[in-house]
């Protein structure tokens, strides 16, 4: 790898910091915490291109095997990341494919050994494929449980992942980890209210909640939050928290450490809730963003009611 791929993949994997939980925090087992980075940078880069962040100058579409010229094209760009994560896959089942078909990108070739050591599948990484080719056709939901299907694929997957890689992975725990990751993808999109429709054309308030509070698209576009949006962010908040209240019988349930990890996804959302409520559903100044002091408080809280 050349320093100038590992300098690319570095600035996808500082992105973590940014994230609402801890994604590999230190206390985790260093094979773990390289195993979970793994996942992470291919899950970014996926995002990077889903939502057209990717840096300028078409590096990273040159490594996907995409003429630069072509750099802006999300849907060859999204074609040629799947292609690559297949020969993610081929790569871990067989090593002696390694010198010949191996993954392009950096950041898809990192996770070869995370795939070979904890026997992923290809079916998370797929959906979170389809949910990025999804936001190029789909930029409006018209009801909650449209919202949840779009999160079946986008968020759930990343929960599943986490499972398989700490050995954890139960049909109960899928099936509260999977309300989390719906939570945490819900918080997401209330904090981003602004940023989705300004720079995305976007919005991921149900069009029936919409229509309900009376919360318009120019509503929405102002500076600020009128009493309708954050009446309407109020609401959004509080489905985001019963689904949110999963993760304690979650955390109560996971043996070790990874009780920890989990724990953090948990109170991250927690504390993103409590963000949102401290800017009062303001969401259209700016993007309300727990500290990390606040994380590791509800991370404590969610332990201390897990037992």
């Amino acid at each position: 790898m050349t320093p100038a791929r590992d300098a690319r993949s570095r600035a996808v994997l500082d992105k973590a910091a940014r994230e609402n939980f801890p994604v590999a925090p230190r206390f985790l087992p260093r094979a773990w915490r390289d195993d979970l980075m793994a996942v992470y940078g291919c899950v970014r880069l996926l995002d990077d291109i889903g939502d057209g962040d990717l840096p300028p100058g078409g590096a990273d579409a040159a490594l996907l095997g995409v003429d630069p010229g072509r750099a802006g094209d999300r849907g060859a760009l999204l074609d040629a990341f799947e292609t690559d994560l297949h020969r993610v896959f081929r790569t871990a089942r067989d090593p002696g494919a390694e010198g010949r078909d191996v993954p392009r990108h950096p950041l898809l070739y990192a996770l070869v050994p995370t795939v070979r050591r904890h026997a992923l599948t290809p079916e998370p990484f797929l959906a979170l494929v389809e949910a990025n080719r999804l936001d190029q056709k789909v930029r409006r939901y018209g009801t909650w449980e449209e919202l949840l299907g779009y999160c079946e694929l986008s968020a759930n997957p990343v929960g599943r992942l986490v499972l398989a890689v700490t050995g954890t992975t139960t049909p109960e725990r899928v099936r509260r980890s999977d309300a989390v990751c719906t939570a945490l993808q819900i918080i997401e999109h209330l904090q981003d209210v602004a940023e989705d429709l300004a720079l995305r054309d976007r919005v991921y308030l149900p069009a029936e909640d919409l229509e309900r509070f009376r919360v318009t698209e120019a509503d929405l576009a102002a500076p600020t939050a009128n009493a309708s949006v954050r009446a309407l962010v109020a609401w959004e908040a509080r489905r985001a928290h019963e689904l949110l209240n999963e993760g304690v019988p979650l955390v109560a349930s996971v043996p070790g450490i990874p009780k920890i990890l989990i724990a953090g996804f948990t109170g991250g959302g927690r504390a993103a809730l409590r963000a949102l409520s401290s800017a009062r559903y303001d969401v259209l100044g700016g993007a309300p963003r727990p500290t990390p002091a606040g994380v590791l408080r509800e991370t404590a809280a969610v332990l201390g009611r897990a037992r």
